[in-house]
């Protein structure tokens, strides 16, 4: 067995046990092993080793008298530029986080439908929380006048003012919460605003809560950083929300972090006012313990259902890390724009992070990002129409699957918020 490719030098169908050289390839061997040394290679200029060893001959060789020998030979360069010597091997070895941690499985199911549309096959995509409605025309424009505008250049590291005095104008507006533009943080994405968050604020031997069902990258997440995810499973007969005694009963000294999404991801349930503030009371009581927030469906809302920002609940704001961004309310899932809202203390730290990562988020898609928050309050008409045709696709979905035996259903947002 030859570890390489290509044919190589006739001298290497030559090679006798003893040493002796062969058309410039000098070979060494003993009974154990046997070593090749090139001074070029047959087109000249590559120097490289042989390295040859004996494998132990099969069980039945060795019954039946055979007196052969198998020999395994890997070539490795020895010029210095790459690869090992005989005497040294690469070491493969990865960060043990990196091992840890799993591929998102969102990713990887929506990586393979896309693979089967593009091979002809007729696929429905539910992987992906991706709004299949066009971007809205004036976002779309606004990119394209970024683009042709030559608005094309490295932005500031946290993100354009303009965008940032934007999303300070549309949290006080929608969401009662006052922040400063320094207080945001402009990335690719509300997934990098949230890996971000949690590596700013969590470290080995922390804990982080997080419910089940959950966003598939929250426990990832939590693993990069180097802390302990804690799952706290909820029932379907509570809508999958996290009730306030679950959460007591998990908290320590250790615990760090909450992740609370709503609406949830995936289960489409949304906390209530009261449950909201039932969850900070118990907060309040835990120095340590900090809220990631992650309010990307927000606008994906069904009547008598409301959101609430948790930060905007008494002695939340200073504890609380709120994620949000484009992808969902606005259709804008590949422009890949999201946004932490932070303290200072926190945004500085989140945003150092992203300074040796990513840098600022693409300047098209900040100029785009303006425009969606400039379509009115909520997104205005268009995203009202988006959100009429998800409320008119989730009822017929629940009505389908109420009408199968055996099939239990939480209704996502059917009661009053």
């Amino acid at each position: 067995m030859l570890g390489c490719s290509g044919a190589l030098p006739p001298a290497l169908n030559a090679l006798n046990v003893g040493s002796s050289i062969h058309g410039g390839f000098k070979t060494t061997s003993s009974t154990e092993s046997l070593s090749v040394h090139s001074q070029a290679w047959a087109t000249g200029g590559f120097q490289f080793s042989l390295r040859a060893e004996k494998i132990p001959q099969r069980l039945s060789e060795r019954t039946s008298g055979s007196a052969s020998n198998n020999i395994a030979m890997a070539l490795v360069p020895s010029n210095g530029q790459s690869g090992a010597t005989s005497a040294q091997q690469l070491d493969l070895s990865l960060n043990p986080r990196v091992v840890a941690l799993k591929s998102s499985k969102t990713m990887v199911v929506a990586d393979k439908a896309t693979a089967m549309i593009e091979s002809g096959t007729d696929v429905i995509k539910l992987a992906a929380g991706e709004p299949d409605f066009r971007t809205p025309q004036a976002v779309v424009e606004a990119g394209v006048w970024a683009a042709q505008n030559n608005l094309t250049r490295y932005t500031p590291n946290a993100g354009t003012m303009e965008l940032r005095k934007a999303i300070c104008h549309k949290l006080r507006e929608e969401n009662g919460l006052t922040y400063k533009p320094d207080e945001i943080l402009v990335s690719n994405g509300a997934k990098q605003s949230s890996v971000q968050a949690v590596l700013a604020v969590c470290s080995p031997g922390d804990e982080a809560i997080i419910p089940a069902p959950f966003y598939v990258s929250y426990p990832e997440m939590v693993t990069l950083s180097g802390a302990t995810s804690v799952i706290v499973p909820t029932k379907l007969e509570d809508d999958f929300l996290l009730k306030p005694e679950q959460l007591t009963k998990v908290l320590n000294e250790r615990s760090r972090l909450l992740f609370l999404c709503s609406p949830s991801n995936p289960t489409g349930s949304v906390y209530k006012l009261e449950e909201l503030e039932a969850i900070a009371a118990i907060v309040a009581k835990h120095p340590r313990l900090l809220v990631l927030a992650d309010e990307i469906y927000e606008h994906i809302i069904y009547s008598p259902s409301k959101h609430y920002s948790f930060a905007a609940l008494p002695g939340m704001w200073e504890r609380t890390l709120t994620v949000n961004g484009f992808s969902k309310t606005f259709a804008m899932t590949g422009w890949r724009l999201g946004y932490l809202a932070a303290p200072k203390h926190f945004l500085v730290a989140a945003n150092k992070i992203q300074s040796q990562l990513t840098s600022g988020a693409c300047s098209v898609s900040q100029r785009a990002g303006v425009a969606a928050l400039n379509l009115g309050y909520a997104g205005g008409e268009v995203v009202a129409g988006m959100v009429k045709a998800f409320r008119q696709r989730r009822d017929s979905m629940v009505k389908k699957l109420q009408a199968l035996d055996g099939v239990e259903l939480s209704v996502p947002q059917v009661k009053s918020g």
